[in-house]
């Protein structure tokens, strides 16, 4: 197998390796406990009730699967860029083209999702100007070091963790607790679960940032398995701490109409006192996310055009900063300028049926790998690749539209270049 830890010829420089694991955690983390589980709550318990529980449960089973193939494909490959590079090293540049774009396209309106998410919950009369102050702070934050964005990560995820920590004893020490709401998928249909799933999957998408940061990271075959699953079991044990606290004290149907869940649980709670605190929490919680999600695009930006995929004057890394600062600057202009004139929060649903692409070409790619590579187990892959696209199409049919449409228009422009120009490189052998 070629060497492929090193940047494309003609590439000046590298990143230079710096994270370790408890920086790993905590970018994993941050990507993780972000705003997804202060919204996603609510339109579980709609889509599947009670049931939402056991929507939790298989999220984080396809979550598992996920990370288990990412980590072992990222030890192997310890360069930026995550599945676009597993995908184009293990199934063919296609698919790592396929995976990058889905990525790329749909993280960058996530970015502007959750910047305005910000912008919301600070001013809401504001929220545009907010938002667009927001990437453009943030971005200045991941230009000057990757260290700096791993430091401002910790604060960020030892406030959000507070919180919810805080919310969810809150709720189970009160006495307004209804255990028949536990009933566990008594109201649920299989449908509804799934769709469930499909939206509580999110909230644990963003472990793929510590896969995207290879080329940052220490000893990456040693840290990144270890720094992946640490942080998807913290997460997975606040997430379901919190979704069992909520349920027990506003039960399915007040979840399900509910507009903030965490601060309208803190008032059944008759714990008045947190509810500023958790509107604190959720825009700083979206930060968190917003700050993960600028340095996963702009790393796989960063690999996308080392294989002129995109333009490589977008491949340059700064000679003091060691980032990728022409990718950082633009992916901050795009989303900056998205997060000021649209309101991409209603239209995102692409941007869930890419994630959900994206990790099933993960799970493909490690299903290729061998025994010496460190292939998982032969269920791992397969289920957490089936999981994906049966959550891919459990979403509503609006998003599944949308979503395979932008897939497809990133495969006529593959198509097209190809025909213009030839295949961008070599293909790997095995």
């Amino acid at each position: 197998m070629n060497d492929v830890s090193k940047p494309a010829p003609g590439v000046p420089d590298e990143l230079r390796r710096q994270l370790g694991v408890p920086d790993a955690v905590m970018i994993g983390l941050g990507s993780m406990i972000g705003a997804g589980i202060f919204a996603s709550l609510a339109p579980a318990a709609r889509a599947a009730g009670s049931g939402l529980l056991l929507g939790l449960a298989l999220a984080a089973v396809i979550a598992y699967c996920n990370a288990t193939s990412s980590a072992r494909l990222a030890a192997l490959y310890p360069v930026s860029g995550g599945t676009y590079v597993y995908g184009r090293e293990r199934l063919g540049e296609f698919w790592g083209y396929l995976a990058g774009w889905a990525f790329v396209v749909g993280k960058t309106a996530s970015c502007a999702a959750m910047a305005l998410t910000v912008g919301s919950y600070v001013w809401s009369g504001q929220a545009h100007a907010i938002a667009v102050a927001a990437v453009m702070v943030l971005t200045a934050v991941n230009y000057t070091g990757v260290q700096k964005s791993a430091l401002l990560t910790r604060v960020i995820v030892a406030v959000v963790l507070a919180v919810l920590v805080a919310v969810a004893v809150a709720s189970l020490t009160s006495g307004a607790l209804d255990t028949a709401d536990l009933n566990v998928g008594s109201d649920a249909t299989a449908g509804g679960v799934l769709q469930a799933a499909g939206l509580l999957f999110f909230a644990f998408a963003g472990y793929a940032r510590i896969a995207t940061l290879g080329e940052e990271v220490r000893e990456p075959a040693r840290t990144i398995p270890r720094a992946i699953p640490i942080a998807l079991g913290i997460v997975l044990v606040v997430y379901a701490l919190v979704a069992v606290s909520v349920l027990l004290v506003l039960g399915p149907d007040g979840l399900a109409a509910a507009g903030a869940p965490l601060t309208d649980a803190a008032r059944a709670a008759g714990a008045d006192w947190l509810v500023p605190v958790v509107r604190v929490g959720a825009p700083v919680a979206a930060l968190g996310s917003l700050l993960a999600l600028i340095l996963g695009v702009s790393r796989t930006t960063l690999a996308m055009a080392r294989d002129h995929h995109l333009p490589h004057a977008l491949a340059a890394v700064h000679p003091r900063f060691k980032v990728p600062h022409r990718a950082e600057l633009l992916v901050g202009a795009v989303v900056a300028i998205a997060a000021a004139t649209t309101d991409v929060r209603g239209a995102i649903g692409f941007s869930s049926f890419g994630v959900l692409s994206y990790y099933a070409i993960a799970n493909a790619s490690a299903w290729t790998l061998t025994r010496a590579e460190g292939r998982p187990a032969r269920l791992i892959p397969a289920t957490g690749l089936a999981g994906c696209l049966v959550l891919a199409f459990a979403l509503p049919l609006p998003s599944v539209i949308t979503g395979g449409a932008v897939l497809l228009v990133g495969a006529a422009a593959y198509g097209a270049r190809r025909m213009l120009t030839g295949p961008t490189r070599q293909q790997h052998p095995r």
